[in-house]
């Protein structure tokens, strides 16, 4: 599957997780290479986590979900060492316990393209800086 681009920028670029915990699940990077959160400028964490906060803003819209977890990982089941940020669509009762992050597939790359756009489409419109 190709990546599916939701926002991008100068500052941070965020995209569908191949393997989202579920489906609409994104990972935030920021363009600046750092390979955990420790390695970001002071600068830059700022900027960067806007970006983290209008993902997170516009999933319930979006998505139909009620909330997200944003997680980082550094180091540890960092799989890529390039620092990202996971933003994942919650609903309560959707199975989801503690750090046990069963991984699913979409049906194909279309299905992936329309959780991309309805999500690029939410960001267009935010209010969220």
């Amino acid at each position: 599957m190709t990546g599916h681009t939701v926002l991008a920028d100068d500052v941070a670029v965020a995209f569908l997780d191949a393997r989202p915990v579920f489906k609409g699940h994104v990972l935030v990077a920021p363009r600046e290479h750092a390979e955990t959160l420790a390695d970001l400028p002071a600068a830059t964490v700022g900027p960067f986590f806007l970006r983290v906060q209008r993902v997170s803003a516009v999933m319930p819209a979006a998505l139909g979900c009620q909330g997200t977890f944003v997680a980082a990982n550094n180091v540890v089941s960092q799989s890529v060492p390039h620092l990202h940020v996971h933003v994942v669509p919650r609903t309560k009762g959707d199975g989801l316990r503690g750090f046990f992050w069963p991984r699913q597939r979409y049906e194909s790359a279309e299905e992936a393209a329309g959780y991309a756009e309805r999500l690029r489409e939410a960001l267009s419109v935010s209010a969220v800086p």
